[in-house]
């Protein structure tokens, strides 16, 4: 299977598995990635709390100087041809990839340095007095010495390098650079601090640590640190304790880099892609004594060595009192390096002239060279000791391999001259920059579980007695165990022994992880403005970086197709308006109310008290099975919750099945669907309230809700629902009915009455209408009566109750249904001021015909907002007779004062 073929499959299983969109992109960052190189370079130094010690920073850290010339010329990594290339900082530089014959020709040259660059790292101890109690016992420092090292440094780099990391502890500090190309680049840093000094917390000792996010992809971290110091007994596992804690008590912010990290969650170290631990480490030269240490050295170290730099006052007072050159304090390098130039640079004397040899002996076969003086002591160095026991150091660590002179200690202001004080420490390399890859650390955790696997292989073969074979096994060879296979140095396992767990120098041949290379590492021995040598190392780092625009449009690729696959997997349902018909039609023919739409469902024209009908349809169109109900909101005027408002109802349709209790009643509660299937529910309008009716002929209410169908586990529903009001003559005043101009109240759709109109029937023309029409359907209902019923002995209605046709148990038509429909053609011949007559159907008889008539009268009068005798009339009847009984002018009889009763009665309401 093709490579792309793999990362279609891959990216369909994130897809089908709903993981999110993080993850998701992430799973194809191939497809947005492209390989990237950068160089860093890493220095250390430990300044002593030296004045003008910064004044070399730039000199060998930026520009590279210092490097002796008898060393500068060993290599550290392969073998490359000539026209092999690098990418440094971002941009391509064409430069050879073996810088040793330019470190090697002169000093000005320097090592790799300025743009070549894209990172550099410089870790500083004691820039501070860490002697002094009271910078010690504080953990709080001084701006001031932060802020003079980042200006010196920011000056000596060249221009557009931006700081983007920094730390400081006391007297360590840390500070991290990148260049123009590199620093967009750079992100998620964070940085912290541990002290292990005194009780294991104070700053005089620990370490500063940063970590940062390159190109969106890979982690990086350095740790700038100084562990315990001396050669005392004890001070070796104290340095072990140091550098554990530190490694165990660094902790940083998460990275939010889409890889699924919780915002709750710290980063240590060991999370990181690659990690530099570097810094004044303290480890000794031991079983050496150190004055023999110090005349082998000698015989490699320069000789030459300039005036003593003023020093703090902790440093006079170890050094213990001026220094004496070992040569003739005229030499020139005295002279010259006292004058001294701008960038500190130093005049090396010409060599006087040897003897050419016939050819060079390689360094590493040379007994006199330094390099075999330096390997003869390295087995000695307790770091590399205490890697090799894993006790420090050992979960995959690697250093280069030194070979350069020990980095500490000289007398201040000399080139080579070891400690000359009274202490005369013996040389030691105590500056050190150790690196590893995750790949590094999971590759040794592999070969410790596979050693640890074997050990207990050879336990348990040798529990069951397999290792005492017989005579009679062992006679096809004469073996002797104690003499046969020394040449290939078989001993017996012993796990007490370290040396049988020594794993080996932990150096970079042999790492399988190619993607970070060790391009240089050494001291930089000319520099004299501390008792310690800097220490630098450059490394040249091959990563993928993220090109935005790639990962934006992988973004929105993933964003629609988790969307797609997210909703495929949810529940989902599919609402239908159906174009239902409206059973109560004026002319007595099925007509669909007006349609539904994307917009919602609309009942059209609604009356007073005509049923309108609607139906929609809810089909599961989803995968999985769905549950719905409708959803309840709160109420406008602050009552209970509802799902609609009071004019609005629901049904299920009784042919369609609800798993909900009460679907016996029609009810719809809560109803699943499997994938396909589909349920029927019926909307029913109804104005049937008077205070409603008078609200929306006011125009203080309108016809208009939304319903919020509410699927389980999936997206909500919104089905808006509306109606167009046409106004009645019902639920008015009297002042407002003798105002309705012709036509009816019909005719005020999209008008109101404000009072202000002018007065047009004397009376309500409504009620007189209705008492008209039923004086002469009261006639003609007793003369039919008497024509069609004359001699069946039936008795009328009316003979039977004096109540006919107002009373209702009067009503000879007793369907409910046909009566409210009865009713509804007199209401629309008021509104629309037709004949009352007009709208029945010829099948209805008189005696139905008066009795809707009436029952309409008897609704109409209920229905006036403020009754047939006004409050105002009401008072004014009042005041009238308490008038006649003060004037002493009481009625002779009750005709008299129906008469005056009936003539205020009939001046109303105009």
């Amino acid at each position: 299977m093709s490579d792309s073929a793999g990362q279609v499959d891959a990216h369909d299983e994130y897809v089908s598995t709903h993981l999110s969109l993080s993850q998701a992109v992430l799973a194809r960052r191939a497809e947005y990635t492209r390989p990237s190189e950068v160089r860093i370079k890493i220095g250390c130094w430990n300044v002593a709390a030296l004045e003008l010690t910064e004044n070399d920073l730039g000199s060998w850290f930026v520009d590279g100087k210092g490097v002796e010339r008898s060393f500068a010329n060993l290599q550290v990594g392969p073998p490359a041809s000539e026209d092999e290339t690098v990418r440094s900082g971002g941009a391509e530089e064409s430069r050879p990839a073996i810088y040793a014959a330019q470190w090697a020709s002169d000093d000005t040259a320097g090592i790799p340095g300025g743009e070549e660059i894209g990172l550099y790292v410089l870790g500083l101890q004691e820039v501070v007095d860490v002697n002094s109690p009271t910078e010690t016992l504080l953990r709080s420092f001084d701006s001031s010495t932060l802020n003079k090292w980042k200006e010196i440094l920011g000056n000596a780099l060249p221009e557009g390098y931006q700081l983007v990391a920094e730390q400081q502890l006391i007297g360590l500090l840390l500070l991290i650079y990148a260049s123009p190309a590199v620093a967009p680049g750079v992100s998620s840093v964070s940085t912290t601090s541990v002290g292990t000094g005194l009780l294991g917390y104070l700053g005089n000792k620990g370490g500063v640590a940063a970590r940062l996010l390159l190109g969106e992809t890979t982690r990086l971290a350095f740790i700038n640190s100084h562990l315990a110091a001396g050669i005392e007994r004890g001070t070796l596992e104290r340095r072990n304790w140091d550098a554990e804690r530190i490694l165990s008590a660094t902790k940083f912010e998460a990275v939010g880099d889409g890889a699924g990290v919780s915002d709750d969650w710290e980063e240590g170290i060991g999370d990181e892609d690659f990690a530099w631990f570097f810094g004044d480490l303290n480890y000794r030269l031991e079983g050496l004594p150190g004055d023999d240490v110090r005349r082998l050295l000698m015989l490699h170290a320069p000789k030459e060595y300039v005036k003593k730099r003023p020093t703090s006052p902790a440093a006079t007072k170890d050094e213990g009192g001026a220094l004496e050159p070992v040569d003739t304090p005229t030499s020139p390098l005295a002279s010259s390096a006292a004058d001294g130039d701008d960038d500190g640079e130093i005049v090396f004397p010409s060599a006087p002239s040897t003897p050419t040899l016939p050819s060079e002996i390689d360094p590493h076969s040379d007994p006199a060279s330094m390099l075999t003086t330096i390997s003869s002591l390295l087995p000695h160095d307790q770091l590399r000791k205490q890697q090799a026991s894993r006790k420090a150091f050992h979960e995959g660590w690697c250093e280069g391999p030194i070979m350069f002179l020990p980095t500490y200690k000289y007398d201040t202001g000399t080139v080579g001259v070891f400690d000359s004080s009274d202490k005369k420490r013996s040389p030691s390399w105590c500056d050190r920059i150790l690196f590893r890859s995750s790949r590094d650390r999971e590759e040794y955790e592999r070969a410790v579980k596979e050693s640890e696997e074997a050990r207990k292989r050879d336990e348990e073969m040798k529990a069951r007695g397999f290792d005492k074979a017989s005579a009679e096994d062992d006679v096809l060879f004469d073996y002797d165990p104690e003499t046969d296979g020394l040449d290939y140095g078989d001993s017996e396992y012993d796990e007490n022994d370290d040396s049988a767990r020594d794993l080996g120098p932990l150096v970079t041949k042999g790492r399988s992880d190619d993607r970070l290379r060790l391009d240089f590492y050494n001291s930089h021995q000319r520099i004299t403005s501390s008792d310690h040598k800097p220490l630098s190392a450059i490394f040249t780092l091959s990563y993928d970086a993220v090109v935005p625009e790639l990962k934006s449009k992988v973004q929105q690729e993933v964003a629609r197709e988790l969307d797609r696959a997210e909703n495929e997997g949810r529940p989902g349902v599919t609402i239908v308006v159906d174009n239902q018909v409206n059973p109560h039609s004026i002319d007595g023919t099925l007509k669909a109310a007006s349609g539904g739409s994307a917009d919602g469902l609309d009942f059209g024209d609604v009356k007073y008290g005509r049923p309108l009908s609607r139906g929609i349809t809810v089909a599961n169109t989803g995968r999985v099975p769905a549950s719905f109900s409708f959803a309840s909101r709160p109420a406008p005027d602050g009552g209970p919750d509802e799902i609609c408002r009071p004019w609005l109802s629901y049904r299920l349709d009784p042919t369609s099945k609800s798993n909900d209790e009460n679907s016996e009643q029609g009810l719809l509660h809560e109803v699943s669907l499997e994938p396909g299937d589909a349920v029927n529910i019926s909307l029913e309008l109804l104005v049937d309230d008077i205070s409603l009716v008078r609200a929306l002929n006011d125009g203080r209410e309108r016809l208009e809700d939304v319903l919020v169908l509410r699927v389980q586990d999936g997206r909500d529903h919104f089905l808006p629902v509306r109606g167009s009001w046409m106004p009645t003559c019902f639920g008015r005043s009297i002042e407002q009915l003798i105002r309705i101009p012709k036509g009816g109240a019909r005719g005020l759709l999209n008008k109101r009455l404000t009072g202000k109109e002018d007065v047009r029937w004397s009376a309500p023309k409504e009620l007189l209408r209705l008492t008209g029409a039923i004086e002469e359907m009261v006639e003609r209902a007793v003369a039919e009566w008497g024509m069609t019923q004359n001699g069946k002995g039936e008795e009328s209605p009316w003979e039977a109750s004096a109540g006919w046709p107002f009373a209702e148990d009067t009503w000879t038509l007793i369907d409910r249904g046909q009566r409210e429909l009865y009713k509804f053609y007199v209401r629309e011949a008021l509104d629309t001021d037709t004949g009352l007559l007009s709208l029945f159907p010829t099948e209805a008889s008189l005696v139905e015909k008066t009795e809707a008539l009436a029952e309409t009268l008897v609704e109409f009068l209920r229905s006036l907002e403020d009754g047939v005798i006004t409050p105002a009339l009401w008072d004014e009847l009042q005041h009238g007779i308490a008038a006649r009984e003060k004037s002493r002018k009481s009625f002779s009889d009750d005709k008299e004062e129906k008469a005056w009763i009936l003539d205020v009665l009939s001046a109303k309401p105009n």
